[in-house]
Parts: structure tokens; C-alpha cells; sequence
């Protein structure tokens, strides 16, 4: 038998990574990929504009006064992957490339879904990061990085 597979965790967030590559972003680019109890893929998303908004027509910069930026305009990850759903999100786990703001970390809760599998953290101790944090901890949502040991390491050791 094969021992060198992905792992689910490996497979999902995989997924995540490719559907962050839809991303128009040049700075940023965000994917999710919401899962079920059953390990079925029931959404995924990334970071971009509202269906109809054409992308050469808004801004894409980090800085300069809010209306000229990205901020106001472009849908995250998240969101995204939960209107994309298929299914109830309830007790589903959402994969992400980097893990969810305040804004995002509501939407998740709200949506019923009970673990945050995140790639990355690179806003790790921002006000918005802290509050995604004290919400997913006050409302049982479990927060869990990503470990990209291959099999073939594991089984090596």
C-alpha cells in the first residue's frame, strides 16, 4: 500500500492554497475551503471583488485615503467560501490560508462551523486578530495551525 499520501489536512488545505491563486490581488491572496463532519468539501472561496464589480475598475493598493484602497471594496475568503456553500455549515471545519479577521471570524461563528485550520498568521497579535480570537474562544470554535509534515517524514521517523 501507498504510504506517501496527503493528508486530509494536507489535501484541504490544498485546496485552499489553489483556490487562492483565483485571487486577483497582487499583494494578497486568501483561499478557504469549508469541509464537513463527513469530509466533504460543502464551499470554497477567496479574496475579490462582488460578482458584477469589474476588476480594473477598482483599486487594488494597501495605502492612500480608504476610498482609493482595496479595504472597502473586496469580499474575503471566508465570506466568500459561505455563500459558496452547498450545505449546512453546521460542526463544519473551515481551512484557510491565513487566519480570519474580526469581520470574518463573526461570519464563521455565526455560520456554525467549529474549527479554523489556518496556514498562516502573519497578523498574529493585531487588534483584529485578538478579537478573532477572544470570539472563536468565548464561542467554542477551535483554532488549530496547520502542520504540513509530510507522511513520508512520519513514517520515516
Amino acid at each position: 500500500m501507498r504510504k506517501d499520501y496527503l493528508s486530509w489536512d494536507q489535501y484541504f488545505m490544498g485546496i485552499a492554497i489553489l483556490s487562492a491563486e483565483r485571487s486577483k490581488d497582487s499583494q494578497t491572496q486568501v483561499g478557504a475551503c469549508i469541509v464537513n463532519p463527513d469530509r466533504r468539501i460543502v464551499g470554497i472561496g477567496y479574496n475579490g471583488l462582488p460578482f458584477g464589480c469589474n476588476d480594473a475598475f477598482y483599486p487594488w493598493e494597501r495605502e492612500g485615503d480608504w476610498l482609493d484602497t482595496k479595504y472597502p471594496y473586496v469580499v474575503h475568503a471566508e465570506p466568500n467560501a459561505i455563500l459558496n456553500s452547498t450545505s449546512s455549515l453546521k460542526n463544519c471545519t473551515i481551512y484557510v490560508t491565513l487566519f480570519p479577521c474580526h469581520e470574518c471570524a463573526k461570519l464563521i461563528i455565526q455560520s456554525g462551523i467549529k474549527e479554523v485550520v489556518y496556514y498562516d498568521n502573519k497578523y498574529d497579535n493585531t487588534e483584529s486578530i485578538i478579537a478573532s480570537k477572544k470570539m472563536f474562544t468565548s464561542s467554542g470554535v477551535k483554532m488549530r495551525l496547520f502542520n504540513n509534515i509530510s507522511l513520508k517524514t512520519e513514517i520515516n521517523k
